[in-house]
């Protein structure tokens, strides 16, 4: 069977985030900018997939459950980049995937039942959060890079801060989902 449009996306998501992360990390001029719009065409992937899939009705299982594991790898591989160069505390980082590794795990145990939950509001507003905060963050770097940004603009708590918030939504739309979902699971299997 052919996969379908949406599904591709997905699959060209995960693709791009090993591309994303080498450019990112290369010793190369302006390695920021190029891994920006990497990023970008990444993250417009996901906007991208679910658009076409709910107008097209062609929502399916592996898009629901391959297309949030594919932001988490995208935005995961981001954050510890971030982490790599100084610019991403630890500490966000273990909370970020602590709480997908958790979800991911409640989703696959939820499959295992034939449930399927979608990700809630946070989750979405989580993704977008995380996705624009870390596109900004890669411009500054690449700013800071060519001299542009202010010496006195202290970038790395900026980034902090930023990533600080999606953090925050990521343990609020985790605790919801984890809630949502414990309620539909049968623990006694």
């Amino acid at each position: 069977m052919k996969m379908n449009l949406p599904n591709r996306l997905t699959i060209i998501r995960m693709i791009l985030t090993p591309v994303f992360l080498a450019v990112f990390l290369a010793d190369i001029p302006h390695r920021f900018l190029y891994a920006l719009i990497l990023f970008v065409v990444a993250s417009f992937t996901d906007t991208l997939d679910g658009y076409i899939a709910r107008k097209k009705n062609i929502i399916t299982v592996f898009g629901k459950l391959a297309d949030p594991v594919a932001d988490k790898v995208l935005t995961t591989a981001a954050l510890l980049a971030l982490m790599h160069i100084g610019y991403c505390n630890i500490w966000l980082v273990a909370l970020t995937l602590t709480r997908e590794f958790a979800v991911t795990s409640f989703r696959l145990v939820a499959a295992s039942d034939g449930l399927v939950v979608p990700a809630n509001i946070f989750g979405k507003i989580k993704t977008i959060s995380q996705m624009v905060f870390t596109s900004l963050i890669i411009l500054l770097l690449e700013l800071k890079e060519v001299c542009i940004l202010p010496q006195t603009f202290n970038l790395a708590l900026f980034s902090n801060i930023l990533i600080g918030i999606t953090t925050l939504f990521t343990l609020i739309s985790g605790a919801i989902y984890i809630v949502k979902i414990t309620k539909k699971i049968d623990f006694s299997k």
